[in-house]
């Protein structure tokens, strides 16, 4: 039984505090859909994913009545389509297929043209990453991920290479669009099996044929609590750590109905505070409110690796459940308080890489000028992947050079996307580092057996 004060509060949190569920996710496993036949896959995967998903939507919609709490997006994530299409060599046919799975379903976002080649690349899934630019600038609601490293493997640095070009051709082919396609696709080290959240979730090898997975969200909430809070941080924690605890529970209960009405598992719950460009739905808000006067000063690394803990240790007390990413997201189109640290200066990419050392993702809906070349693309990404490798935990590029627009210029991508600054980058190339290849060895800690 909830207390009256409890569920006042839940109410005060969705009405006043931005509280959501960002996201019920149905992962789909397409093994069984294997076929040598182009056709055959298609019409497989066609009936499969519409078998398990075509009134996800509206399911969602109902739970979301039923409960009173806002969900945000419906989305389906799949088994990684290169492994799926590598026996028909299909993936064209597939992205089409896909394609228009999502319109019917009427889906926000499907996930899962996706690659793992985080030690070597066959030469079938290298023509597979090749066909991302073609997939996601004539599809709207597809996304990708390569993983191009782990910290048992190392890094693919020919991976990372190709993806810088890539991202390039990404960006070019929806020039007109301010380069929307590469906001489509993300680059991992360490990607995980169970993320409900895009444009990085697919379904991995090691799930159920089916699962619901959820993913929460209240930035908003947990800078109102700590705006009661008047004492040292050992307090600050605590109050994060009891309101992701909180929170946590509102997403447990929506992803144990959504399991039993779409005859799924449950999944996972991940408690990620991610943003939306809403004022007052903010992370880089919670930061300021423990203490900076702007998000990007001296001790910004330090808040948020005490928020990223307190997060989980409080997603774990309410449920056993917890999975994906599960931490704070600090993607910069989609947080208001970032735009303006970014617009004033206080916060520039390299702060950002800092950040992502402690921090649930990387780099994450970072607009950069669109003439940045390919190499110090890569240079980004190989940066950015190595935090993950080294510190054995997740870490992912979400780029976008946008085409011909410059640092101090915006790119508008609407909805949860947001309103990206372009930030100005270091243009030294790294071109003779990147084209070396090769693979960077796992790191010595990594040899654990």
């Amino acid at each position: 039984m909830y207390s009256s004060n409890e569920i006042i509060e839940t109410i005060n949190m969705i009405s006043q505090q931005h509280l959501d569920v960002r996201t019920i996710t149905l992962g789909i496993s397409l093994f069984d859909c294997i076929t040598d036949s182009k056709q055959r896959t298609c019409e497989k995967i066609y009936d499969k994913i519409m078998s398990k998903a075509s009134n996800l939507v509206k399911i969602g919609n109902d739970i979301s009545g039923e409960l009173g709490v806002p969900i945000v997006n419906k989305r389906i994530s799949v088994s990684p389509i290169s492994l799926i299409s590598a026996a028909s060599k299909g993936h064209l046919e597939i992205i089409r297929t896909l394609d228009k799975i999502a319109d019917e379903t009427g889906i926000d976002f499907l996930g899962g043209y996706s690659a793992l080649v985080h030690k070597a690349m066959t030469p079938y899934e290298k023509e597979f990453i090749l066909s991302i630019p073609q997939a996601l600038s004539t599809t709207n609601k597809i996304c990708s991920s390569v993983n191009v490293a782990t910290s048992k493997a190392g890094i693919n640095m020919d991976a990372v290479a190709l993806m810088g070009k890539i991202v390039k051709e990404c960006a070019y082919l929806t020039k007109d669009n301010d380069s929307l396609a590469c906001a489509k696709l993300v680059v991992f080290a360490n990607a995980v099996e169970d993320n409900p959240f895009m444009a990085g979730a697919f379904l991995g090898t090691g799930e159920d044929d089916t699962v619901v997975n959820v993913g929460v969200s209240g930035p908003g909430v947990v800078k109102t609590a700590l705006e009661k809070v008047d004492g040292d941080l050992t307090q600050v924690a605590e109050c994060i750590k009891q309101t992701a605890f909180k929170i946590t529970r509102v997403g447990q209960l929506v992803a144990k109905e959504a399991s039993k009405r779409l005859n799924a598992s449950f999944g996972i719950v991940d408690l990620s505070l991610a943003p939306t460009p809403v004022v007052g739905d903010s992370v880089a808000h919670i930061l300021e409110e423990i203490g900076l006067e702007s998000v990007g000063a001296y001790g910004t690394t330090a808040c948020l690796a005490m928020l990223n803990d307190a997060v989980k240790k409080g997603g774990i007390m309410a449920c056993s459940n917890v999975g994906g990413l599960s931490g704070a997201f600090i993607p910069v189109s989609e947080d208001a308080g970032m735009i303006k640290a970014t617009e004033i200066g206080a916060l520039n990419l390299e702060k950002l890489e800092a950040m992502t050392a402690v921090c649930s993702v990387g780099l994450d809906m970072i607009a950069i000028p669109g003439d940045t070349t390919p190499e110090v693309i890569s240079g980004i990404i190989a940066d950015e992947i190595a935090i993950g490798v080294v510190n054995t935990k997740t870490t992912a590029v979400r780029v976008i050079p946008v085409y011909g627009k410059k640092a101090g210029e915006y790119a508008e991508f609407g909805g949860l996307l947001g309103r990206a600054p372009i930030m100005d980058i270091n243009k030294y190339s790294p071109a003779k580092f990147i084209n070396r290849g090769g693979r960077i060895p796992a790191p010595l800690h990594s040899n654990k057996n």
